[in-house]
């Protein structure tokens, strides 16, 4: 069966590499240099226009194609594309001046001045009727350019407004999710501090004691930018039907729920900012990077996605901006194909001269010439990239995955406790992934409305909301024979953040076999213990430490496999596995340190025969991750560790694409160095 999708364009059938590219900000004399220095960096798209509105529409209905036409067919000239945008995040200041209603309010009921960008009301007409004009006009004209490859809509969609309109929608909003105020002040439960509401119009400006509300003015915001991106979409939907639109989203930023977006693009993409050098172990951000690009494929089922933005160099916006070693940029980009993205693009082609991110990153460093580091490590990528075009369209098939969810990550930060600070419900996350990830284990990351056929391990960290009809599609799933992990914490309350009465973990008591009676909360320098009992079914041992949280649970049906060493509760179960149908479900009670995630996942994976990229036992901070076609698989071999090191490919007969050299037995990977093989689906012990 193939696994390959189509190419982002037929007109390109290649990996995308480019980045923002902004020649309005520059002098016309500086157009063909950059097109020689894109040429010598293997740069084949190019983002055009972003924050380009006050160069395009120089005053209200007074359009100046001039400097983009240029551009657009210098572009095509040198073989290259564009990723044309609508300029929305940044409207030019003589539209704020006329029409001041387009400008965002703050929580405070003050309306912003014109700064910054993405510093719109997401409601109103004007501002909706104005940036659908401007993506017509973009349209009408650029259709059958050459060089249009896809169109970016707007930047880093972000952020609300709290203005009357906003409020009015959100009312409206309400109305419909609730029909009646009955319904909303029983979901909301507003009997608390007397909030009950009894006229539509007494629902005001967000009140955070209101949980309920909370959740569904976040849900409402999403919605709203949703609303706000079909409308910017639909001219160019009708106009060019055969170009496909993106958007570029912001890793797992907590202000918008991207699995609202993913129907409405054809692409997803996203900016990949992660801080390396912090310490030495730059192995275990890699690991919280692979989350994220695992995230951003999930979101269209295995299609891949676009990495929009990454940095050549450092960035701008750290507490300390540390440059990248060499090597890592390189490893940094083919991680991202790893996982599945058909591009490597970057923030930005050319270093500005001025504004707050003069001194960002860039492939063109101020110098304006080609030989510098940073260019020649951005051309080398360009080089490898040029090599994989067998590896555009093609995705990953894992059997596990993680369950990370935008509106449970809601209501955990919302909550006001069991503690306010270190929930950490995504880092928990990535520490769940991550033993899979060192393993080479392909892991989906989906959220908790995904199906959940055809996997065969779902881990379920701190799943304290569980929306309708997701606890009957996890037992069915471990019913069926399915392996189920979840954590203190789940199980806790509904859609609306009410809790569920009865007994915690809710509605996943049944399927996890225990009753969780109370949860202890550490200080930061206080540890209590796990210890694996003799015999215990996944034949573990050892004691762990175990911080922050800890369940005090009882087992209904389930089978104690670890206890507590301390405290008032030692000797209480704390590792449970509950035979449920034909599968099995599996309860941690407390956050362990992360050599029990490595222990116990280990013995899962070895007990399920979970499918690994790489038939050997992985150095910490070596990763293997794959991509297929159906046919061929595609390799990537990644060591995300400063020093060398070797490991055994055991007999698998591989082809290094980057080299065309055979490869097989003990391999050395350079410090911060990777390897792309090729090896024919079902050689060997990979996927």
């Amino acid at each position: 069966m193939s696994h390959r999708y189509p190419p982002v364009s037929d007109k390109c059938p290649h990996l995308l590499h480019g980045g923002d590219y902004n020649p309005d900000q520059w002098p016309r004399e500086t157009w063909a240099e950059d097109m020689r220095l894109m040429k010598l960096a293997g740069c084949n798209a190019m983002s055009v226009g972003i924050f380009s509105w006050a160069q395009i529409e120089v005053a209200e209905g007074r359009f100046e194609f001039g400097w983009l036409d240029e551009i657009m067919d210098r572009l095509a000239d040198n073989g290259a594309f564009a990723l044309l945008a609508t300029p929305s995040a940044a409207h030019p200041a003589w539209l704020s001046a006329k029409y001041p209603e387009v400008l965002r309010v703050d929580a405070d009921g003050r309306r912003r001045p014109h700064r910054a960008r993405v510093n719109y009301c997401l409601t109103s007409p004007t501002f909706r009727e104005k940036c659908a004009a401007i993506a017509e006009k973009l349209a009408e004209r650029y259709r059958d350019h050459p060089a249009l490859l896809m169109w970016h809509l707007s930047n880093e969609y972000g952020g609300a407004c709290y203005c009357e309109l906003c409020q009015a929608a959100f009312r409206q909003w309400l109305r419909e999710r609730y029909a009646s105020l009955e319904q909303l002040n029983a979901k909301w439960w507003t009997a608390f501090w007397g909030h009950t509401f009894t006229d539509w119009s007494q629902i005001g400006p967000l009140d955070g004691s209101i949980l309920g509300m909370r959740l569904d003015w976040q849900r409402f915001v999403t919605d709203q930018t949703v609303s706000f991106l079909r409308n910017e979409a639909a001219p160019l939907r009708r106009i060019t039907p055969g170009v496909p639109v993106t958007t570029n989203m912001m890793g797992t930023y907590t202000g918008l729920n991207y699995w609202k977006f993913a129907e409405h693009v054809d692409r997803v993409s996203w900016d990949s900012y992660p801080q390396f050098h912090d310490r030495d172990d730059d192995w275990r951000q890699a690991a919280a990077v692979g989350f994220v690009h695992d995230l951003y494929r999930c979101l269209k089922g295995g299609r891949p996605f676009l990495l929009m933005e990454s940095t050549p160099s450092s960035t701008n916006w750290m507490p300390v901006n540390k440059l990248k070693r060499p090597g890592l940029h390189r490893l940094m980009s083919l991680q991202a194909v790893a996982h599945g993205s058909d591009t490597v693009q970057y923030f930005q082609w050319r270093k500005g001269r001025g504004g707050t991110e003069k001194f960002h990153g860039a492939v063109v460093d101020h110098c304006g010439h080609e030989n510098t580091r940073v260019f020649r490590d951005v051309a080398e990528v360009g080089e490898a990239l040029g090599k994989l075009d067998a590896v555009v369209g093609t995705t990953v098939r894992p059997e596990a995955a993680v369950i990370y969810d935008w509106e449970n990550r809601w209501a955990i930060d919302a909550s006001a406790g069991p503690r306010r600070e270190k929930k950490d419900y995504e880092p928990t996350c990535v520490n769940h992934y991550r033993p899979l990830w060192a393993r080479g284990v392909p892991v989906d990351v989906v959220d908790m409305d995904q199906a959940l056929d055809g996997y065969r391990l779902v881990i379920a960290p701190m799943l304290y909301m569980v929306r309708p009809g997701v606890a009957e599609r996890i037992e069915r799933f471990v019913e069926g024979g399915g392996t189920l992990v979840t954590t203190y914490w789940s199980g806790i309350a509904d859609e609306n953040d009410r809790v569920f009465a009865g007994g915690f973990p809710g509605p996943l008591r049944a399927v996890l076999g225990v009753w969780a009676e109370e949860i202890d909360v550490l200080h930061d320098d206080e540890a209590n213990g796990v210890a694996f009992l003799d015999d215990n079914e996944l034949e573990l041992h050892g004691e762990y430490e175990a911080r922050v949280f800890c369940d005090l649970i009882h087992a209904e049906g389930a089978e104690v496999l670890a206890r507590y060493t301390r405290d008032f509760y030692a000797g209480r179960p704390a590792v449970t596995c509950h035979a449920f149908g034909r599968g099995r479900a599996f309860y941690i009670a407390s956050r362990n340190e992360p050599a029990f995630l490595h222990a116990f996942y280990g013995r899962l994976v070895e007990t399920l025969a979970l499918r690994r990229t790489a038939n050997t036992n992985l150095p910490e901070g070596v990763t293997a991750q794959a991509r297929t076609d159906g046919d061929r698989e595609f390799v990537f071999l990644m060591n995300f560790k400063r020093a060398g090191q070797y490991l055994h490919l055991g007999e698998d007969a591989f082809t290094d694409v980057l080299t065309g050299e055979n490869v097989a037995g003990e391999r050395k990977i350079d410090g911060y160095g990777s390897m792309v093989l090729q090896r024919r689906r079902g050689v060997g012990g990979g996927l």
